[in-house]
């Protein structure tokens, strides 16, 4: 602890390298994951889609056993927000379906989500999704051309808040953390506006952006599982997640295969591979 604050920890180029390693295996297991959420296949047969590329890559998941997790993934389906337990629960036309997992390679961590419609999408689900993805986005371009953390939740909040539409609320409960040699570390990282600037950005600091948005009220509750969020007007909810690497050239992806080039561009950052 330094004033209070919980330390953060700062990597060297070499442990971020290898949190790049997981971050590879984990966007993988994602891919497989994500192809298999069709109608007729319950949460249960992801995970173990997920678990396999794991196994074959030789890497641990960091959620199984989590605080007692009982999977490798969390899949969290429409009014499902986040930490949803994969089960007997079978996939229907039109579920949105948040699958959030992560890999440790080394004893170092990545941590990532996606948002799947399976089959036919709900125009206003697509929307959802389609904003969450890039808030976060915003969020990890003001990783990259920011001084303070705090400048992450002011792009997603300035962003979401802008988009035209019925208007989409953003979770305050739940949200980004650092990472590194543990899954959840300082700091915090908020995805909405506030006066605190946070701790400054510098090489060796690693995080996990993960905006979650509603299409209703920001309200939550957890069920009896103790795990599963739920909102409590039943709306449906979104959640888009990358761990990302802040080096002395610039930032780096490290659960994107490209480090987020093809997705950076449109905001004139260029993401720069970590030095040797």
């Amino acid at each position: 602890m330094a004033f209070g604050q919980p330390r953060i920890e700062y990597k060297s180029n070499q442990q971020m390298r290898k949190m790049q390693e997981a971050g590879l295996v984990l966007s993988r297991a994602l891919d497989a994951a994500v192809a298999a959420a069709k109608p007729g296949v319950s949460t249960r047969e992801l995970d173990a889609v997920f678990a396999a590329v794991l196994n074959d890559a030789g890497a641990k998941s960091n959620f199984l056993g989590y605080h007692g997790f009982p999977a490798t993934i969390c899949t969290s389906v429409n009014e499902e927000v986040v930490h949803g337990i994969p089960g007997d629960r079978v996939l229907q036309d039109g579920d949105i379906i948040s699958i959030d997992g992560g890999a440790i390679v080394d004893g170092w961590h990545s941590d990532s989500a996606r948002t799947v419609i399976v089959g036919t999408a709900d125009p206003e689900d697509q929307r959802l999704s389609d904003v969450t993805e890039e808030a976060m986005w915003r969020g990890i371009a003001a990783l990259a051309k920011g001084k303070f953390v705090g400048d992450i939740g002011n792009a997603i909040d300035d962003f979401v808040s802008s988009v035209p539409g019925q208007p989409l609320g953003i979770l305050e409960d739940y949200v980004g953390h650092g990472i590194g040699s543990e899954m959840h570390m300082a700091p915090d990282v908020l995805n909405y506006r506030t006066s605190h600037r946070g701790p400054k950005i510098r090489p060796g600091l690693c995080l996990a952006i993960e905006p979650m948005l509603v299409r209703g009220d920001i309200e939550t509750a957890t069920l009896d599982d103790d795990w599963t969020v739920v909102t409590t007007d039943g709306q449906r909810s979104c959640q888009w997640e990358h761990s990302v690497a802040v080096h002395e050239k610039g930032i780096w992806v490290l659960s994107a295969p490209d480090g987020g080039a093809s997705r950076l561009a449109q905001f004139g950052v260029t993401p720069v591979p970590i030095p040797a």
